[in-house]
């Protein structure tokens, strides 16, 4: 009897800890928000377009990142007087420029699959987070590059890699000070870097029409040096035209018109 006691008193602390977890991490989750500029005003933004450089090898190259609420999305970078989409999505079709032919080329069906899943994470996956079904879970403190934050484990839909399909799983870090981001990790599911973990850090936020943005970032993987991208701007609700996100159709050449010469006896007839 006192052995069921001590589990059934186990299991009562384990179910209390775990409501206490969910509530602080809601409550980060609201705090960030409120520091942000607020929920209901992050809501109201149909679009934004970053303009930025991103430093590749100390060469830095002009690009521009458009995203719309309705999920279209697409980034161009401004190479020797070139302009080279890449992840361009519009809605349903999912498309890159190659480097190497400069044609436009269709992602596959898995692809455009994970794409469409990601589409109502605009501007940010954690708004309305349990509406679509994510799951959010505090795991504590840990610094990041100095700061100390809180890391919060964010679950997603399931994506599908190689047609099997895997767990979503994205690890935030809030600093505890002012409650923004400063990191990103994610485990790589795919590609020469698979089983590694990518790394996103964010700083020097700055306000646009209310809304506080990071405008410094740096990518790539965990423990290594990143590729930083500084933006010179962040434009909410642009002008885009849909047709900026379709996908280039080839048009055949048209053939030309045969020239049979005509001789004078031809002529006379």
């Amino acid at each position: 009897m006192k052995t069921l006691k001590l589990l059934l008193l186990a299991v009562l602390i384990i179910s209390f800890t775990s409501q206490i977890n969910a509530q602080t991490a809601d409550e980060v989750i609201s705090t960030y928000f409120e520091n942000v500029g607020g929920l209901e005003n992050i809501k109201k933004v149909e679009g934004i377009k970053m303009t930025a450089k991103v430093n590749n090898g100390g060469m830095e190259i002009p690009i521009d990142i458009t995203q719309l609420k309705n999920g279209k999305q697409m980034t161009v970078i401004n190479f020797q007087g070139k302009e080279i989409k890449q992840g361009v999505f519009d809605g349903e079709t999912l498309w890159s420029t190659n480097f190497q032919t400069m044609k436009a080329e269709k992602s596959d069906a898995e692809a455009t699959a994970n794409m469409k899943l990601n589409t109502n994470d605009f501007l940010d996956p954690f708004i309305d987070y349990k509406e679509k079904g994510y799951t959010i879970e505090l795991l504590g403190n840990e610094t990041i590059e100095g700061t100390d934050t809180f890391k919060i484990k964010l679950t997603k839909e399931p994506i599908t890699i190689d047609g099997i399909e895997e767990a979503d799983v994205s690890f935030y870090f809030f600093d505890v000070d002012s409650f923004v981001p400063i990191a990103i990790q994610t485990e790589i599911k795919s590609g020469p870097a698979k089983g590694q973990t990518s790394e996103v850090t964010m700083s020097n936020y700055q306000e646009v029409e209310g809304i506080y943005f990071p405008f410094s970032m740096t990518q790539g993987l965990k423990g290594k040096p990143g590729q930083p991208i500084t933006m010179s701007s962040i434009e909410l609700n642009p002008k885009v035209d849909d047709k900026a996100f379709e996908f280039p159709e080839e048009v055949a050449p048209v053939a030309k018109a045969e020239v049979v010469p005509v001789t004078k006896d031809e002529g006379k007839n």
